[in-house]
């Protein structure tokens, strides 16, 4: 029941994550499928491995930066940036068996670890209010749609998108079981009544039909992501650049396992008397090597997922919490039409969400007057992500900005030497990208 519960709490990224590397260029369903057996490949892992009860998917934030920060903005191949992705993950299975690991982790102080969340957390959000058709370009750069200009497609979508963010957070408040999964299909749904109320008008150019069709899943798909993250043209891309966005896949990836492991792992009173969590070790590779074949697979990092807090909330304590949920993961293949033909309306709000979600971080970032020299930076970090739309600025921008802040202001003592070769690794892509 544990490996269920965290199933439903965790279902709303088949539906997402192809929504949101689609805007790669990528297949939809190659990338459904790539998430479904990445997240079982995972997740089984972590389940024999480690013996926790935790389960891995597609990272929200993470599949972000791919699709709109290293394609969108960057303008980097799909296929490049799942090269990123493999060599991070190969990385990530060394540090996962060395102790340098402990050494980055230890280096990146606390207020910066919590803002990197945040602002993960407002990138996603905005990206979803874009997605709901909320937020259009304007004079100010960004307004909110008008709701009456073509109600019958633009307006009606961000209306229920509106509706159906609501509706999530209600369910989710009440602590219902998969909330979020449940306010995508219940806004899916919604459309579905509208379009044939004729209130929703679709013109099949720009807006498409809300309805499903019933088909069998299309298991070849998967041929045109799977082993693309080894065609690349390397005389294209640029090294050092490259090497920035790898990097930052780790960062964030490194850090995002680390505090959902340990926040979950306390909420199961798994942690030892120093804070430590026994089975970290085998629970890092198994993430490593779920980053790694998801990447060959054909989806962005695969990481631990907060909502694995659901499952042990209904009582999971070992590793058949997560080799029921890794079953579940492999099953959902066979309903891949269905994932794949919900609209971004229905998704967007889920993205919503989850960034508030994230972004609830921010109180454990002291902003007192003591502490601004930790503060600022963090600051810095979580308004330079969605306003830069972009992760890595914000990481770089909070790294920089932390260790010339504490230097002037007489506390290098604080600063830790990993964080000045980041901060030197950080100003060289300015200035030379």
């Amino acid at each position: 029941m544990a490996g269920v519960t965290t199933f439903m709490t965790m279902a709303y990224i088949l539906a997402v994550n192809p929504s949101v590397l689609s805007a790669a260029g990528m297949d939809s369903t190659a990338v459904l499928l790539a998430t479904c057996l990445a997240s079982f490949i995972g997740t089984m892992c972590m389940g024999l491995m480690a013996n926790l009860p935790f389960a891995l998917s597609a990272g929200m934030g993470l599949n972000a930066f791919m699709a709109y920060t290293v394609c969108g903005s960057m303008g980097y191949p799909w296929q490049a940036a799942l090269l990123a992705v493999f060599l991070e993950g190969v990385i990530f299975i060394i540090l996962s068996v060395t102790k340098v690991r402990e050494a980055i982790f230890d280096s990146i102080p606390l207020s910066l670890k919590k803002a990197v969340s945040v602002g993960i957390g407002l990138f996603i959000a905005f990206i979803g209010l874009q997605n709901a058709k909320l937020v259009v370009g304007g004079a100010t750069l960004v307004e909110l749609v008008d709701f009456t200009e073509d109600f019958s497609t633009r307006g009606i979508c961000a209306l229920l998108a509106v509706i159906g963010t609501l509706g999530m957070f209600i369910l989710y408040i009440k602590k219902v079981p998969g909330s979020i999964l449940l306010g995508i299909l219940g806004t899916w749904v919604l459309g579905m009544i509208c379009q044939a109320a004729g209130i929703y008008k679709p013109d099949n150019e720009n807006w498409f039909s809300l309805f499903p069709s019933f088909r069998m899943t299309d298991f070849s798909a998967l041929g045109k992501t799977f082993g693309e993250c080894f065609n690349v043209d390397f005389d294209s891309l640029g090294l050092f650049n490259f090497i920035v966005i790898m990097f930052s896949f780790l960062f964030v990836d490194l850090f995002d396992t680390l505090g959902t492991l340990i926040g979950v792992a306390s909420k199961a009173d798994m942690l030892d008397e120093e804070g430590r969590l026994p089975g970290i070790r085998p629970a890092l590779m198994a993430d490593a090597i779920a980053t790694t074949g998801g990447a060959v697979l054909g989806t962005s990092t695969t990481t631990t997922f907060v909502e694995s807090a659901a499952g042990v909330g209904a009582g999971g304590r070992t590793g058949l919490t997560a080799v029921t949920t890794a079953l579940l993961f492999l099953a959902s293949m066979l309903f891949a039409p269905i994932f794949i033909a919900i609209p971004s309306f229905a998704t967007a709000p889920a993205l919503i969400v989850v960034g508030f979600l994230m972004f609830s971080s921010i109180t454990e970032i002291k902003f007192d007057a003591e502490n601004y020299a930790s503060a600022i930076p963090a600051y810095l970090c979580i308004l330079a992500m969605p306003l830069f739309y972009s992760i890595s600025e914000g990481i770089s921008i909070g790294v920089i900005s932390y260790v010339v802040i504490n230097l002037f202001c007489g506390k290098a003592k604080k600063i830790n030497p990993i964080m000045y070769v980041l901060a030197v690794l950080f100003v060289l892509k300015y200035i030379f990208l």
